[in-house]
């Protein structure tokens, strides 16, 4: 696995095994499905990601976008996607720990008092890991410890289970074949598969990017631009050359007054769908609201990154429209 940064070294619970804990970096329980992966993600990426931060000095700020690149995505990407190598590791960890569990020491005295839990074993655990993540990246200072503090939590718990002959299931992908076809597929909990557009499919056959831009489009409807880039953002890591994608990243950074960026989404939507509805009414909007002449950095003015009406507007705003016509 890939060595962290030594300013991000943690030397107590899986880590001290030379372990990368993932669930203890999102701040999860070892058996946490896909979906509780993704909302602690989407909690944690809101409160670290650039664009949603409210640090206040550059320090904290940068401090966040380390946390978010070299630990919290990374722990994502695994988890997310249910890698069967991370998770035969954690299985066999877990049998490691239930022979050797008598010369295992423990610093925190949350994971003293886990190991003293008996029949009350998973409840406590899994309260003990919601309090701590509740906590784990207020004060970004102490992340790396509330990181390290769960993970023994996770070590006392895999080796309780372990010693009583108990198997903690990790979600993993599994190859399957498609009646239809006999075409090899990914499946974790939702059956997954590549599609047309380089996306996936969930049960119903609904695309994975869809699913992001769904999301998306209702984050935009109630100004929550942040968490709507998020979600557009994991979609192109899916399908980069999907238009509807750059165009609603396009109107998202409009709304927040970011012409530049805007621009080269909106751009990209129309080079890959010139008939792109959305993009070219974004692209209308885009050319009434930037100046025209050089010489410095284009800007949306306040008014209408909010959304509100301009003398040019028809009354619905300048960027009225733009979220018409959507698929239901």
């Amino acid at each position: 696995m890939e060595q962290l940064p030594m300013s991000l070294k943690i030397e107590y619970g899986l880590f001290k095994l030379d372990f990368t804990d993932y669930h203890a970096v999102l701040g999860i329980p070892v058996d946490a499905d896909v979906k509780a992966v993704r909302q602690r993600y989407l909690q944690i990426a809101r409160r670290l990601h650039p664009d949603s931060c409210k640090a206040s000095t550059e320090a904290e700020k940068n401090k966040a976008n380390l946390l978010l690149t070299r630990l919290v995505n990374p722990a994502y990407e695994q988890l997310s996607r249910g890698h069967r190598d991370y998770a035969a590791s954690l299985s066999h960890l877990s049998k490691r720990l239930g022979a050797q569990g008598d010369k295992i020491s423990l610093a925190s005295a949350t994971a003293k008092q886990l190991l003293q839990a008996g029949a009350n074993l998973d409840n406590l655990y899994r309260t003990s890991v919601d309090h701590l993540a509740s906590e784990q990246y207020q004060a970004l200072d102490q992340a790396l410890a509330k990181i390290a503090e769960i993970s023994e939590l996770n070590l006392v718990y895999l080796m309780c289970k372990s010693g009583k002959g108990e198997t903690v299931k990790t979600p993993v992908s599994t190859p399957v074949k498609t009646q239809a076809t006999g075409v090899t597929q990914q499946n974790s909990q939702t059956t997954t598969g590549a599609t047309s557009q380089g996306g996936s499919v969930g049960p119903k056959g609904v695309s994975r990017v869809d699913s992001y831009i769904r999301r998306a489009e209702g984050y935009l409807v109630k100004n929550n631009f942040a968490a709507a880039v998020l979600e557009l953002r994991e979609a192109l890591k899916l399908d980069q050359n999907n238009s509807d994608c750059h165009s609603l990243l396009g109107i998202a950074y409009l709304k927040q007054n970011k012409a530049t960026m805007a621009k080269v989404h909106i751009n990209k939507a129309l080079q890959l769908n010139p008939q792109n509805d959305r993009a070219l009414k974004a692209k209308q909007v885009l050319n009434e609201l930037v100046p025209k002449s050089g010489g410095s950095q284009p800007k949306v003015s306040p008014e209408a990154a909010k959304g509100k009406p301009s003398n040019k507007s028809n009354g619905g705003g300048l960027f009225g429209g733009l979220f018409g016509g959507k698929k239901k």
